[in-house]
């Protein structure tokens, strides 16, 4: 198991590219590439620069929008690869839906739902992993500010319950140079993108934003801005 804290340090400021390489160098098959359907494609790229083979998965909560799902078709064909589903329990989806209805988040909030069709899925698929990949920023958010770019999860854990180590090659990146590299590698991205929609998430709760306004604007508009988070980063918020 690679030291983490020193893991940490010798990555400090390293190229995105050189950070996803240590990840898979050090974990193999253990780890995988968390993948939201949104500008984190470009994590794949690199994977896939790397030379190595590496594993790529995204929660599929059932409400996304059609485009997201077209993408990820996109994806898998740019890339050859197939993506790894995670699904929401169908009876705790069942339950929520029976009990409040398809669009209770908007008056009770967007962390149940979320829990749900979001942060069950992931801990299933991260308790079989020892490492993961985020596409986390610290521009993207607020919340995000002090986002390192390896870390022990303080969130989540691995294998048999033990130490998950989560990686966030893009920390330090701005949106602006994660864009210039989508373009200049030629990837696919979601058309939404397009049509002023920044950070993408399921449709009932995403939407585009005007010039000028944060990305995170348009998730979750109806509640306040230190909660635009739907608990899969929890342990990095501040």
């Amino acid at each position: 198991m690679p030291d983490v804290a020193q893991l940490a340090q010798q990555l400090a400021g390293a190229d995105p590219r050189a950070i996803v390489d240590r990840a898979l160098a050090d974990y193999g098959a253990d780890c995988a590439i968390s993948f939201s359907g949104a500008e984190d494609v470009l994590l794949i790229e690199y994977a896939k620069h790397t030379g190595r083979p590496f594993r790529v998965f995204s929660l599929d909560t059932g409400r996304l929008h059609g485009e997201t799902y077209r993408f990820f078709a996109a994806v898998e064909a740019h890339y050859g690869l197939r993506i790894e589903y995670c699904f929401p329990d169908a009876g705790a989806v069942e339950r929520l839906v029976r009990a409040k209805g398809l669009f209770s988040f908007y008056q009770d909030g967007h962390q149940e739902c979320c829990g749900v069709r979001k942060v069950e899925p992931l801990r299933r698929q991260l308790s079989g992993l020892r490492a993961w990949i985020t596409g986390q920023r610290r521009d993207q958010s607020p919340t995000r500010g002090a986002v390192p770019v390896v870390q022990i999860d303080p969130a989540f854990t691995g294998i048999g319950g033990g130490q998950l180590t989560k990686f966030n090659p893009l920390a330090e990146v701005s949106s602006a140079d994660v864009w210039g590299a989508i373009r200049a590698f030629g990837v696919p991205f979601n058309p939404l993108h397009e049509r002023g929609f920044v950070s993408i998430g399921c449709d009932p709760c995403t939407r585009a934003v005007l010039p000028g306004q944060h990305e995170r604007e348009g998730r979750w508009w109806w509640e306040e801005e230190t909660k635009k988070e739907c608990g899969l980063h929890i342990g990095n918020l501040r």
